[in-house]
């Protein structure tokens, strides 16, 4: 006789929504007319298929049969999981280009108001600088000077060597204490 508890526990297994999403990884434990097959359900899928042939190959027509409607249940189960996936698959790429759409809409009206902005601040607009003719030079190079290019130029004065640290002397407060012994107290 079955325990009331694991009655309750299947019925409240019922009770939730068939998640398909995991069925085409799933292991299924197949009870057919051989026997148990398990596997994915392309693999029982396959092995209800050989089955078949073989039956068929020995003239079992009503074996051959039923090893084909298994398989049949199998391809349904299979094929109900992948079109579900699709299904999902598809509508998560159609919510994706329509967050992409709404940002790219987005950095569209942000940039429309920073053209708006940069018309009135355009550097172009304000007056430029002249432009000095320094080509007379004919010892100069063309580069510009930088604060490395004047460092390499001046040398380093070699650095002192260090002193070894000396190591600090226990203080008598690091000392460790004496223990008053039960007897001392009283």
């Amino acid at each position: 006789m079955r325990s009331s508890n694991k009655r309750s526990r299947n019925k409240n297994n019922r009770n939730r929504p068939n998640s398909v999403g995991n069925v085409v990884n799933r292991v299924f434990d197949s009870s057919g007319p051989e026997g148990k097959v398990r596997g994915t359900p392309q693999q029982i899928i396959d092995k209800y298929n050989q089955l078949a042939r073989d039956a068929q190959l020995s003239n079992d027509r009503v074996n051959a049969e039923n090893f084909q409607q298994h398989a049949e249940h199998y391809m349904r189960l299979l094929s109900e999981a992948q079109r579900e996936q699709d299904a999902r698959r598809e509508q998560q790429e159609r919510e994706n280009r329509d967050r992409q759409a709404q940002r790219d809409a987005d950095r569209a009206a942000r940039g429309d108001q920073d053209d708006g902005a940069q018309a009135t601040n355009d550097p172009a607009d304000s007056p430029q600088p002249d432009v000095i003719d320094t080509s007379d030079d004919s010892n100069d190079s063309g580069l510009v000077e930088t604060p490395e290019a004047k460092a390499e130029e001046k040398p380093k004065k070699p650095r002192a060597p260090r002193k070894p640290r000396k190591k600090p002397e226990p203080k008598a407060e690091d000392a460790p204490a004496e223990t008053a012994t039960p007897d001392a107290a009283e």
